[in-house]
């Protein structure tokens, strides 16, 4: 799947945050991916999408009218030295896997992100994952950390993995 006239990268807008929330809630509902336990409304969807846009890109892939995926990034650490490192997230909508949706957000968030001056990119994926270890990996990213049993959720408690990418 490649962006042709039925499909598109652009930036996200507070008119997204219902298909947004939708997308994102079914991770929260059904996956150790995110460790957000609670459902985002619309509303609050709304005020991360202002929130992040203000600073840094948030860009979704649409096809007909409906949001297959998005892609966004943000401050890794609060500390100012930080600044020049963010940590980037990819979501794609439930039954769209396989069809290059990620690869193409990714591609398209870190040339923004190049743009910006951003020189590190830290990926944070729970573990196992494969699918994301192999995606972050295509982009040359490498495993920087693992943290075991940091997080709970489903009563499962669950590793995390910090993967580094130098843009």
């Amino acid at each position: 799947m490649t962006p042709n006239f039925t499909s598109m990268i652009r930036p996200a807008t507070v008119a997204d945050a219902k298909q947004l929330a939708i997308l994102y809630n079914y991770y929260i509902k059904n996956t150790l991916i995110t460790f957000e336990e609670v459902e985002v409304t619309e509303s609050e969807y709304a005020e991360r999408i202002e929130k992040i846009l203000a600073e840094y890109p948030f860009i979704v892939f649409e096809e007909k009218g409906e949001i297959l995926g998005f892609a966004y990034a943000h401050k890794w650490r609060e500390r100012s030295a930080y600044r020049f490192a963010l940590e980037s997230s990819v979501y794609v909508k439930q039954g769209f896997f396989g069809k290059r949706i990620g690869k193409l957000l990714y591609t398209e968030l870190f040339s923004e992100l190049k743009k910006q001056g951003c020189r590190q990119v830290i990926g944070v994926i729970t573990l196992p994952n494969d699918t994301s270890v192999k995606m972050h990996e295509k982009f040359g990213f490498f495993k920087a950390a693992h943290f075991k049993s940091v997080g709970i959720k489903f009563d499962t408690w669950c590793d995390v993995g910090f993967w580094q990418l130098t843009l």
